[in-house]
């Protein structure tokens, strides 16, 4: 195969680009994932993105996909791409810890169904990325691999539970990573990271370990540094499995060939904070400037007259319960080996009864029935995706923002779990920098089931983007990432929690005692 650029600029090429030059023989599977791993020892000791990594094996993966493409053999939509896999996600061979000490040596003997897709369509399983313990709360940190820095600064968190995965696309480590989303955690690392994120509609992408088989609060989805890739991404990993009961078939090609859209068409809907949502005054201002500026160019721009405070309580009780049937188990029999913000959510979910969840899931078809409703009258809604700029890693969660006491860990991600209540498709899109030079994100809520269109509306901002003065993808200084911070390294520990001691507060109010 022909002489390629220097290993920098070859990581630096998008997915896409590289899947288009190994198919031609211009670039080497064995030449990119060398490059990646060239890139991973620079400067992951400088972030802590990547926790296990499978070099041997990966070098394996990619000398096969360079013998397909030299024997002319069909490839696979991913082939030879090196691939990040969150940490909470099964990789068979390959440690999968979840963060937690119970898991620091659990070694899977399958993938589960996302990772052995994206295996089946030619991705080379690379690394896996780092999370919070068990992957709860939006600050990448736990007691096995330690903290994930973010690139624009170190010293800041990246976000969570996809952080690590936000974190290895930022600094061109890898081309692709897989994420996962709750209340956020897809969209608010790449965020904080300047990177793309989807939270799909439930069931496009399978998810067959889900414990709550027919919850939609939990979904898998794809990490990239623009939507192309995203889009890429997502083509290989949407699709049907026999384990997961929401699973729906979808065309991979609605992905492939995204449909054209003009900005000067949309008609977009705005909502700053929901009505609900306590918001920095500067991400405020910053998230006003882009959508004057957007506003210039679409079809219409509304603002949205909502208050939905309702789905506060609506999401601290389906979290709960998800929690409680993810964790019940271990609690029982090793409550020790849990993380603080799991056994919060325990402690709730030990308080609510009957009555209270079926107000939860009221709430949530009437938040659902509200996005639904705006959505088919405009065609996106856009919002802020974090409510205040990237904050210490050593400080676990955001207390207050402007003022305002958060009434536990995860308030602080109000402006995306409520999108997450409401089953719609979002994407984070990186729209320039703060003040301080850190990402800015914002969020694009389309109607259910519209992920492809979403991702193509997304394509038109971020090309509108591209050609501001200020616009292009956000970058962070690579030679200030060239010195080891040894302390991201240091397992991350929290005292432990008495009964009396979880954050809980606020949340309780007017819950019925569990009978």
């Amino acid at each position: 195969m022909s002489a390629q650029p220097s290993p920098k600029a070859l990581v630096e090429h998008s997915a896409v680009e590289l899947r288009a030059l190994i198919g031609r023989g211009e670039v080497s599977p064995v030449e990119l994932l060398d490059a990646c791993l060239s890139r991973i020892d620079e400067l992951n000791p400088a972030v802590n993105a990547l926790c296990a990594r499978d070099d041997a094996r990966a070098r394996q993966a990619a000398q096969r996909a360079e013998a397909r493409v030299r024997q002319g053999e069909a490839l696979g939509l991913l082939e030879g791409l090196p691939l990040g896999v969150k940490d909470l996600q099964d990789t068979e061979g390959l440690l999968t810890t979840c963060g937690n000490v119970r898991l620091r040596g659990q070694v899977p003997r399958a993938d589960n169904a996302l990772v052995a897709r994206l295996r089946q369509a030619g991705a080379i399983v690379t690394a896996k990325t780092n999370v919070p313990d068990m992957g709860a709360g939006g600050n990448t940190q736990n007691p096995v691999w330690g903290a994930t820095g973010n690139p624009f600064d170190p010293t800041l968190n990246a976000g969570g539970s996809s952080g690590g995965s936000a974190v290895a696309l930022a600094t061109d480590m890898l081309p692709l990573c897989t994420g996962s989303d709750t209340g956020g955690s897809l969209r608010l690392p790449a965020a904080l990271c300047g990177v793309v994120g989807l939270r799909p509609s439930p069931g496009l992408v399978s998810h067959d370990a889900r414990s709550l088989g027919w919850s939609a609060i939990s979904v898998l989805g794809p990490m990239a540094r623009d939507v192309a890739d995203t889009a890429l991404l997502m083509a290989a990993s949407v699709g049907t499995h026999p384990m997961d009961p929401l699973s729906v078939p979808v065309s991979a090609q609605a992905f492939l060939r995204l449909p054209e859209v003009a900005l000067s068409d949309l008609r977009i809907a705005v909502s700053a904070d929901f009505g609900c949502c306590a918001l920095d005054p500067e991400v405020r201002r910053h998230f006003e400037d882009r959508v004057q500026r957007l506003s210039r160019r679409v079809k219409s721009c509304d603002r949205l007259d909502w208050d939905l405070q309702a789905g506060h309580r609506s999401f601290d009780v389906i979290r709960a319960e998800s929690f409680l049937a993810g964790f019940a188990e271990v609690n029982r029999h090793a409550p020790e080996t849990l993380g603080p913000h799991v056994r919060a959510n325990l402690a709730l979910a030990a308080q609510i009864s009957l009555a209270d969840r079926a107000e939860a899931h009221l709430a949530q078809t009437r938040l659902f029935r509200q996005f639904q409703q705006v959505l088919s009258e405009v065609d996106v809604i856009i919002s802020p995706v974090t409510p205040l700029p990237a904050f210490p890693w050593r400080t676990l969660y955001a207390q207050t923002i402007d003022g305002v006491p958060q009434r536990h860990y995860y308030e602080w991600l109000s402006l995306t779990y409520l999108v997450t209540l409401s089953t719609c498709p979002a994407l984070s899109l990186p729209l320039g920098v703060d003040d301080r030079g850190l990402p800015f994100g914002v969020q694009l809520v389309a109607a259910l089931g519209q992920d492809a269109r979403l991702l193509a509306m997304g394509q038109a901002v971020e090309r509108w983007w591209q050609g501001q003065a200020d616009g292009g993808r956000p970058r962070p200084d690579l030679a200030a990432l060239r010195t080891p911070r040894p302390e991201l390294k240091d397992p991350v520990t929290h005292p432990p929690l008495q009964p009396g001691e979880w954050r809980t507060e606020g949340l309780t109010e007017g819950l019925r005692p569990a009978v």
